[in-house]
Order: C-alpha cells, then structure tokens, then sequence
C-alpha cells in the first residue's frame, strides 16, 4: 500500500546515514559495482536527466530505493562532526543560568559543523545553487541567533527572535514556491492561528506584536517546505521529507520556547527544544544537497 512505500521511504533517511561498504550489482565485477554506486551517489538528479538522444528522462523516472539509499548514504560521513558536537553539547550540559563565551561556543558548535557539511559539497555547489546558498545563510543567522538567546534573560531575547525570522524567510525563499500547496498552506495557517491564539493572553507590550508577525513567518516557511512534499510517486525526492520533516521539527522547537516562556513551565524544556532544534537543522541542510534550482533554470524561471 502507500503507506507502507511511504514507511519505507522514511526509514531511509532515518536509518541509512551511516556508511556501509558498496554492494556490486549481479552479473557484474566489484569494481563496476563500487563505480556504479559512485557514480549514483555524487551525480545530482537533474543532471542524470541530460541523456542521449532517444532515451527516457530520467526525472520523469521514480527514484529507486538503492538510488535513494545510496545518496541518503553518502551525506553521513560528512555529519560526523555535527553528531560529534552535539554529543558534547548534551554531555557537558552547561547551566543556562550562568551565560558565557564558551557555553554559547558550545551551543553554536553543532550549527558550525553544518556550515562545513554544506561546505564539503564545495563552493562552486553552492554558488551555482541559489537554494542551498540560503540555506547556508539562514544557518549563520541561526548560530547569530543562538548566541542571543544565551543572554535572552539580559534583555536579547528579541535580538535573538529577529536573527531566527530572518532564518526562517531565508529557509522559505530556498523552499521556493512551486508547487504552490495551497491546502497545505491553508492547514498552515489555522495551525498559526490556533498557537497564536493559545499564547495571545499570556502576551504582553510588544510581544503581543512580536510574537504574532514570528508565528506568521515561520508558518509560512513550514508552508513552504511541506508544499512539495510526497511520498509516493514519480515527484518524490527524500529531500522535500527532510525539509518538511525539518520545518515541522523547527516549529515544535519553537513553540516549547513559546510555552515555556510566556505560559507554563514546560517539564524537560531545555532537552525538547534543543533536540528537536538540532534534528530540524540537521534535517533542513541535508535539503539543499539536491538543489531545487540550479542557477541556470533560476535565470530561465527569473526571465518569464
């Protein structure tokens, strides 16, 4: 049934990050096979789509479950580092009642690693990648945001609010808005609604404001990633899952930080909104690997 394809497809991103040595195909030598699967996991799905003359697009194809795998596969070893660093993260503990340096070094460390993650695709990916160069930027705006709400109970807790808005309409912007997804939006938004109205009478002087126009915002951002998403068919790509499922994640991290702060004292606060973080940026930087829109159709979209 679908669901059990969509279960299966799930559980490749979960459970295939870890590296696994190269399988042959049958009927051919290993040498071939290790090439194959190379070749498999570093060529992009739209470039596969240049073929010979006469031959089938390969977009038009649905994506196999050993294609999918063995790209979901290649990405672990360069998430190694940010694993690492939010093992430490979680380890040291520091108390986020004594703000310092080092605990916000500490606590941006993981958002640095998935600088490098997307680094490691080089930078020419990420210059001829208007999306993935997005997402990279909203992850420097989220670090910058990090360190602000290391200090949120001195008064930057607002600064650290604005640093994450500004993330989240990066994150929209490489999302894109095709397809439109317009029930989706419209899920979107009585959702926002529906949190917003749970916080509004705990609100008070600006954050009546404040908190409404950032609901709004990340809102539309987990429009955005969650438009395209599907889980069966020939359109199905494990990017658009990590992105929906990233944004989803995000959400949840914010609205414990809501509730915490302006509500009730949300039992293990700290250890939701910082798991749930991690995963959800973790989750949203492995999407840009299979840029939306090479700079290319970007200028061809830009000139219609």
């Amino acid at each position: 049934g679908w669901g059990d394809l969509g279960t299966v497809r799930i559980s490749y991103l979960l459970l295939c990050l870890c590296p696994c040595p190269d399988q042959p195909a049958i009927g051919k030598s290993p040498q071939e096979g290790t090439l194959s699967s190379l070749l498999t996991a570093l060529t992009p799905g739209r470039a596969r789509a240049s073929l010979a003359p006469g031959s089938t697009s390969a977009s038009s194809q649905p994506p196999s479950s050993q294609s999918v795998q063995c790209q979901v596969k290649s990405e672990g070893p360069k998430l190694v580092p940010f694993f690492k660093a939010t093992c430490v993260y979680f380890v040291l503990w520091l108390p986020s009642s004594s703000p310092s340096w080092v605990s916000a070094l500490i606590k941006c460390l993981p958002i640095f690693c998935l600088w490098l993650f997307l680094l490691a695709h080089g930078l020419g990916f990420l210059l001829t990648h208007p999306s993935a160069t997005r997402i990279f930027v909203g992850l420097v705006f989220s670090a910058i945001g990090d360190a602000f709400l290391i200090w949120q109970d001195q008064g930057y807790f607002v600064h650290g609010m604005l640093m994450f808005a500004v993330t989240h309409m990066l994150y929209a912007s490489a999302f894109g808005m095709r397809p439109l997804g317009l029930r989706t939006g419209l899920l979107m938004v009585i959702l926002s609604g529906l949190c917003y109205a749970f916080l509004y009478p705990n609100l008070t002087g600006a954050f009546t404001y404040i908190v409404g126009v950032y609901v709004a915002i990340i809102g539309f951002m987990g429009w955005r990633a969650m438009a395209g998403l599907q889980l069966v068919g020939a359109a199905w790509r494990w990017t658009e899952l990590a992105a929906g499922t990233g944004a989803l994640l995000f959400i949840v991290s914010d609205l414990t930080i809501a509730l915490d702060k302006f509500c009730f004292p949300v039992p293990y606060s700290r250890a939701l909104i910082m798991s749930t973080y991690y995963a959800a940026q973790m989750l949203i930087a492995l999407s840009a690997v299979e840029s939306r829109e090479p700079v290319e159709d970007y200028r061809l979209s830009k000139a219609k």
